[in-house]
């Protein structure tokens, strides 16, 4: 009789954190790696944000606080949405948790019941089926397309809505393909969730300040206020603050759906960290100028990688309107043969082959559901996405 419950056995490891440690794993035996799996920018934090950490640490505030977000961040969060998303909410409607998968992961473990099934456009972040199963759900995924640029359609979604649909998870812009919904895009697919007054969304809006040339982030009941009463908004500081080390995420709802998802966070982790809550606060509500100079560097960064992709033998791929990702097609190398002798015969033996052969660490495309694919992350600095892309090109050049 095995000891370790049988829910773990309808989940993964995140292929993400598997790509990056074996990454981290072979530069550190020497192997010239470069590593574009990571889902976090290069850039420190800000140090406004890390001098009110440290001010925090000097003045004693470490210890537990409210155990899903002290008062003052959850203000500043309340301010943010109304400043940023025109949603007004009230302290008692937000939950702060330690990074939004937390937020996630306490949302769908305090609503989830056998039999609900949960809705999620592939490609997806990796983590999404996965919490949902662990939640006792079931994940109910609908494949967009590259014709669609990766974006759901108002009749897809109303496709995969059954009488069993308890949510329906929503990211824009996405991981891993960068494709951002705009408003006339949000407006098709909320106009087929009022029809389905039973299915809840949960947005998830980390990226929403990655956002460039004319793509304007909306979220979804930004876009459809009747949406209001059964929408959990998600967000975070990890992303557009460099933040992802200090582990903090943050979501605002419907009372009752709050106080749930409170309730199993005291019986978790209870409070985040308290510096990194102080640290948060500083994020939120000091100077925002970096976001604008941060954009235009990833937006030089993506406009390379798309074009030395593109110019790779077999691979396309599409410019995204948003995060820091490309979501490549290498339908034009399968079944094709490395000089080993290795035939890609699917995107994961292609990620595999180009690490060992060349040094790029990729995620392979079917860990977010759609395959034949590859995600790269631009969210390092020029000379490495230059130099990562001339070895891909290179390792492509050479199948035959």
């Amino acid at each position: 009789m095995s000891f370790l419950s049988t829910t773990l056995d309808r989940v993964k490891p995140s292929s993400t954190i598997t790509v990056s440690t074996k990454a981290a794993e072979l530069k550190a035996a020497g192997f010239d790696v470069i590593g574009l799996g990571a889902g976090e920018p290069d850039f420190d934090t800000p140090d406004n944000i890390k001098a009110a950490a440290v001010k925090a640490i000097t003045n004693g505030k470490t210890k537990y606080t409210a155990p899903d977000g002290m008062p003052e961040l959850k203000h500043a969060i309340c301010e943010k949405f109304l400043r940023d998303n025109t949603l007004s909410y009230t302290p008692a409607q937000v939950s702060v948790g330690s990074g939004g998968k937390q937020i996630l992961y306490n949302a769908l473990v305090a609503t989830l019941n056998p039999g609900d099934e949960v809705v999620i456009p592939a490609p997806y972040w990796v983590s999404y089926p996965d919490m949902v199963l662990l939640a006792g759900g079931t994940p109910v995924i609908a494949e967009t397309s590259v014709q669609t640029n990766f974006k759901l359609t108002a009749d897809q979604l109303e496709a995969t809505i059954t009488p069993q649909t308890k949510w329906f998870i929503f990211n824009s812009p996405s991981n891993p393909t960068g494709a951002g919904y705009n408003w006339a895009e949000m407006r098709a697919l909320t106009t087929v969730l009022l029809r389905h007054p039973h299915v809840w969304v949960m947005t998830d809006d980390m990226y929403e300040h990655l956002a460039y040339d004319d793509f304007k982030f909306c979220t979804p009941a930004q876009v459809e206020p009747a949406l209001y009463e059964r929408t959990l908004t998600c967000n975070g500081v990890s992303k557009a603050y460099a933040m992802t080390g200090w582990r903090i995420g943050y979501a605002a709802g419907p009372l009752p759906l709050i106080a749930a998802m409170r309730k199993v966070q005291s019986q978790s982790t209870s409070n985040p960290c308290s510096i990194s809550q102080w640290a948060a606060l500083e994020a939120l509500n000091g100077t925002q100028d970096f976001l604008a100079s941060n954009n235009r560097l990833f937006t030089r960064r993506r406009n390379l990688v798309v074009k030395m992709l593109n110019d790779a033998k077999g691979i396309s791929c599409l410019k995204p309107e948003g995060a820091f990702y490309v979501y490549p097609s290498i339908s034009g190398v399968i079944g094709k043969t490395t000089p080993n002798g290795v035939v890609i015969t699917n995107d994961e033996i292609f990620a595999t082959s180009l690490l060992e052969d060349t040094g790029v660490a990729v995620v392979f495309g079917a860990a977010f559901g759609l395959s034949p694919y590859f995600r790269v992350s631009y969210a390092t600095s020029d000379d490495n996405l230059r130099e990562a892309c001339k070895r891909i090109q290179d390792f492509c050049k050479c199948l035959i």
